[in-house]
């Protein structure tokens, strides 16, 4: 059992450090919130499927109001959703989003937990989510947070009942919860977990029910409540100056590249939830009937004789004041024989020891990152700002033998630095989120160490630990390394402190279309992660291709230099695809490695190292026309994918066009959700619709319904009914509904074929109805459901072609489908003859 409380107290770390980088300093107000915290031994548990479908509103209520203990897991980490602030797509908007997620948490105060099942994409049915994340795996999972976790109460975020009704995943969470509920207990069940953990049965469990699972507030009202809970989530709390809704939408805010930024609101709100198993609190409190005091626990009350008593003399004025009752508590809690609560309470009164002696600890590592077997400089600061004596007695490094026993008494408000030198071991993992180390599923992380499974991130490689004596008594506090620094626009800045290879590699273009047998020249870049690093590199390729030469030396001076080389690769003559990857050696090394790093203001910088690689298709594809103008969206990659088969894309801002501005162009396409993001489209409909009526082509990607202002009457020049229609499995069958038409014949022949290998899904938000203009292209559908027809619909408008199409173009041609690069070509050739366009675009 020893293994499980290591475990714990790392999970505790990660959380009670989120945004380790930047250190709280809480105000007086604060620290008397966070002793109430203290004092309550209750937790509880939500559960959804994916970030940004937690209720910020009751996380933020039973972590402030009922001071418990509050955790989300998401059982996925949203990597299949949209990125409206970036290019962050697939594993990578994951890694963003789980920081999105942690920054939320660290605004209401709750906790954050994850499984291993990835979001795939939309799923419409339990049943098929359930088979491609591995229910059994997950499930597991599921059980490990509750074994681990322990809470009182669960809360699911969607109904089990009501499969077909929602998103897939978001029904599968339910059911995942509702067994695991029972079998987190059974001492038969995944017993390969109870050598570090042990099983545990929550008192209740509910359903955060609400007016819309009946259709309206009026259908709600009827609705016999006897078996639901009321909480009124907007109070207000007098020591935080804020409203509960406030404080909710402020952490719902941080799901930015969702959208998800609002307003703040005030005032009485209130949440519902309907037990489903366990017994019926008799008041409106999940809690009621539990034991969440200090007695909870064998030798609890008299820490809690002592914490009761700073809670109700709290000195506001002075609250290092009370430093000898909060290291007396310290002290018997260390003797409480329930190490779960004796780990977590421990780490929280630590915390309040640091904030209300005003001491502060701080290790920041010289450089942003090192490489294993290099020297790091890791700069030390204490000060404390308190009466009360306090020593530090010694600084040790975790991760590393290195230590410092300075034995020094700190004065009041007077600042020590110490200096701690290190080599970073040669066997030092390197930085990178731990589910990406190995390969997938399409359901399922690959992490096989149970130690880590459920944490939101990889733990640091280094700590330090600061012995300090405090009011005589002896109390560690932790710090990870971080790195702190300066910028003149930003000021003061904090990032994690990262382990790097020595040098890592990249091709920016990840799909490379060969649409003739004609060679491309491909760079390589290389980038260094320490000083004075050479080698050479070579790039491996698939069978019948050329790569010339087969190796370039290098050699980079500066540690963060980038530097270019090139290869020849030749395509053979027929069709083909495979990948090709860079290969650095260094010192008889090989390094395969692309360092991709994601830097926003509202979380801490990320490093993920992924495969360096680059998929390389040879297709026959023909195309008409030339020039392309693009009017972005949300964000896609679409018009890097067009250019790779020889067109010359032009981004368009719409607030920029004209009357006959377009009128040079041979196509114009409208990015993804544009309708839905672009303000100023709603004024240039005309212009748009003109274009198209004078000869030219317009192609519009999906739009979510519903979701434009109200000065669109609509988005096309005939009437069309978006929908949410869609089909989510991305290997349905294509039929092709008008097989004459120049959209599957011109220039390019399209057959079933063409759809097979696409990723994902096969399209979203179709239209339902269309006016008779509008001639249907493809039908298709997921098993159990009706043909879907509206995927792609295409109307002649003058001398022109309106075209709106909801299929996953912006999926599909990132990743170098063949078939899609075919279909995409023959929409922006449509109604042009053989001869290219002539036009007056410079290049």
């Amino acid at each position: 059992m020893k293994h499980f409380w290591i475990i714990l107290s790392m999970g505790v770390m990660c959380f009670t450090n989120l945004f380790a980088q930047k250190p709280d300093k809480l105000t007086s107000a604060e620290l008397f919130h966070e002793i109430q915290k203290l004092n309550f031994l209750g937790t509880a548990l939500y559960v959804a499927a994916h970030p940004d479908d937690e209720n910020t509103s009751l996380i933020s209520y039973l972590a402030n109001h009922d001071k418990a203990r509050t955790v989300y897991i998401s059982l996925t980490r949203g990597d299949g959703g949209q990125n409206l602030i970036g290019p962050e797509l697939s594993e990578l908007l994951g890694v963003l989003r789980t920081q999105e997620l942690l920054a939320a948490r660290h605004i209401d105060g709750g906790e954050q937990r994850f499984s291993r099942a990835n979001d795939f994409g939309f799923s419409k049915h339990p049943n098929e989510t359930l088979k491609i994340w591995d229910k059994d795996m997950v499930l597991a999972d599921v059980v490990w947070a509750i074994r681990n976790i322990k809470p009182d109460v669960i809360i699911n975020r969607f109904d089990h009942r009501t499969p077909g009704s929602t998103h897939g995943h978001h029904t599968s969470s339910a059911i995942l919860s509702m067994e695991a509920f029972d079998l987190a207990n059974d001492p038969n069940a995944y017993t390969e977990q109870l050598d570090l953990t042990s099983p545990w049965q929550p008192r209740r469990i509910f359903y955060n029910t609400s007016w819309w699972q009946y259709g309206s507030q009026e259908a709600f009202e009827k609705v016999d409540k006897s078996g639901m809970v009321k909480l009124d989530v907007g109070t207000y709390y007098a020591e935080l100056g804020l409203s509960n809704n406030e404080i909710a939408a402020m952490s719902r805010s941080q799901h930015l590249c969702q959208g998800f930024g609002r307003l703040t609101n005030r005032g009485s709100d209130n949440e519902y939830i309907e037990l489903l198993k366990g017994d019926m609190p008799k008041n409106n409190n999940v809690f009621e009937g539990i034991n969440t005091t200090w007695s909870r626990v064998e030798g609890g009350e008299a820490v809690g004789n002592i914490l009761y008593e700073v809670e109700a003399n709290f000195d506001f004025q002075n609250p290092s004041k009370h430093i000898p009752q909060l290291v007396e508590a310290y002290q018997l809690l260390q003797q409480v024989k329930d190490e779960h609560w004796r780990t977590l309470k421990s780490q929280e009164l630590k915390n309040i020891i640091l904030a209300a002696s005003g001491l502060y600890l701080e290790a920041s590592s010289a450089s942003a990152s090192a490489t294993p077997g290099s020297k790091v400089k890791v700069n030390i600061e204490t000060i404390n700002r308190s009466s009360p004596s306090v020593v530090l007695k010694e600084i040790q490094m975790i991760g590393v033998d290195a230590k410092l026993t300075p034995n020094k008494t700190l004065n009041d408000n007077q600042r020590e630095n110490f200096e701690i030198n290190f080599t970073v071991p040669e066997n030092t993992s390197y930085t990178s989120p731990y589910w990406l180390k190995e390969s997938g599923t399409l359901g399922t992380y690959t992490v096989t160490d149970q130690n880590l499974i459920g944490l939101p991130e990889t733990p640091s490689a280094f700590k330090a630990v600061f012995k300090m004596l405090v009011a005589g008594v002896e109390i560690p506090f932790e710090k990870e390394v971080v790195h702190r620094y300066s910028r003149p626009d930003k000021g003061e800045l904090y990032e994690p402190f990262a382990i790097l290879p020595e040098v890592t590699s990249k091709i920016d273009e990840k799909v490379l279309i060969f649409a003739d047998a004609d060679s491309k020249e491909v760079q390589v870049k290389i980038r260094a992660g320490k000083n004075d690093v050479s080698g050479s590199v070579s790039l491996s390729h698939p069978s019948g291709w050329v790569v010339i030469p087969s190796s370039v030396p290098f050699s980079i001076a500066q540690k963060g230099e980038e530097i270019s080389v090139a290869f020849k690769v030749t395509p053979p003559d027929t069709e083909s695809e495979g990948k090709i990857a860079p290969k650095v050696t260094v010192a008889n090394k090989v390094y395969d490695r692309e360092l991709i790093e994601i830097n926003y203001d509202h979380i801490p910088k990320q490093s993920v190292l992924l495969p360096s690689e680059a998929k390389v298709v040879r297709m026959d594809i023909k195309k008409s026309g030339e020039h392309i103008a693009y009017i972005m969206g949300a964000g896609d990659n679409v018009p890097e994918s067009l250019e790779q088969i020889g067109y010359q894309v032009h981004l368009v801002d719409p607030n920029d066009i004209q009357n006959g501005d377009l009128d040079k162009y041979d196509a114009v396409v409208v990015g993804i959700r544009a309708y839905n993001v672009v303000d100023a489209l709603k004024f240039k409909q005309p212009i748009l619709f003109d274009y198209v009526q004078n000869g030219g082509t317009m192609i519009v990607q999906y739009n979510t319904a519903g979701r434009w202002a109200s000065q669109f009457e609509n988005i096309a020049p005939y009437d069309v009914t978006l929908s949410r229609d869609r089909v989510t499995d991305e290997n349905a069958k294509v039929d092709i509904l008008a097989p004459e038409h120049p959209l599957v014949n011109f220039p390019n022949t399209i057959s079933e074929k063409d759809f097979d290998g696409w990723v994902q899904e096969r399209g979203l938000y179709f239209p339902s109805q269309w006016s008779s203009e509008f001639t249907p292209i493809l039908s298709m559908k997921d098993e159990g459901e009706s043909e879907k027809q509206g995927s792609l619909i295409v109307a002649p408008y003058g001398e022109g072609h309106y075209i709106y199409t909801g299929l996953s173009f912006f999926r599909e041609l990132p990743v170098g489908v063949s078939g899609a690069y075919k279909l995409f070509a023959n929409m922006l050739s449509i109604g042009k003859s053989e001869v290219k366009k002539q036009s007056n675009v410079k290049g």
